[in-house]
């Protein structure tokens, strides 16, 4: 039996990269996957949810596509209501949707600014929110913001991506302890190196990142396997760094 047979998990952010990755990731250890994110139409970035989904159903897994504007609480709302109609509840929630403006602050555009808050920040808070009643009435399960190592990276400075993750760990810290009492786990997930996915590249500012820095993202794939399997009785109120969770084989 794989581990998350049975289980139902929504992916925010799953029409490519890292999203795309875990919702796949999931899919493969059992579960039945709603891929989420805004694109459904290829864009200027590559990666659509239909694709992310008939890729899940290439390799024998369940997935539907969702439109999902995380950053419209009506939008979200409609989205975890397709995914329970379609798959019965949900389990497992990871609020993966990003945006990257790591431009330094005296050089940043208030709605670049805005931008990376309303996403980074207040998308997590509108998933997260819609996603609690459903989990709660499953009897737990798992909750994942992906963040990111630069939070903590003080001596680089600082820039509205990284303040805008930095304010999702909070959330998602303070919320383990809010949630113990309904068995759900929550948990904080960031690449322990940079993944070079397609958002990345092209708003990473043109930064050349050496191979030794460079982390695939299956690894966080595999890392949000193993958060998923938690509740409150496992791992919970954590932030968690992939290749330490799951380390290189």
């Amino acid at each position: 039996m794989t581990p998350l047979e049975g289980k139902v998990a929504f992916v925010a952010g799953a029409s490519r990269g890292i999203g795309a990755a875990i919702a796949v990731a999931l899919a493969d250890a059992g579960a039945a996957v709603a891929v989420a994110a805004r694109t459904e139409q290829e864009g200027k970035i590559p990666g659509t949810i239909g694709e992310v989904a008939e890729r899940i159903d290439s390799i024998g897994g369940k997935a539907i596509p969702v439109q999902c504007n995380v950053t419209d609480e009506a939008s979200v709302d409609a989205a975890i209501t397709t995914t329970v109609g379609e798959f019965g509840g949900l389990d497992i929630l990871v609020a993966n949707a990003g945006v990257l403006w790591m431009g330094p602050i005296e050089s940043t555009p208030l709605k670049r600014w805005q931008l990376c808050l309303d996403v980074n920040l207040t998308g997590v808070f509108n998933v997260t929110k819609a996603a609690i009643p459903h989990i709660r009435a499953r009897g737990g399960g798992s909750m994942i913001a992906v963040t990111t190592t630069g939070v903590t990276m003080i001596d680089r400075g600082s820039n509205a991506y990284w303040v805008s993750k930095a304010g999702a760990e909070r959330l998602y810290t303070g919320l383990a302890s809010d949630l113990s009492a309904d068995n759900i786990a929550v948990n904080c997930l960031s690449p322990s190196r940079v993944v070079l996915t397609e958002g990345w590249l092209a708003g990473g500012g043109g930064q050349k990142i050496p191979p030794e820095a460079i982390e695939p993202p299956e690894t966080m794939g595999a890392a949000a396997v193993l958060l998923g399997q938690q509740d409150a009785s496992g791992i919970t109120g954590t932030i968690q760094r992939s290749e330490t969770l799951i380390p290189q084989q």
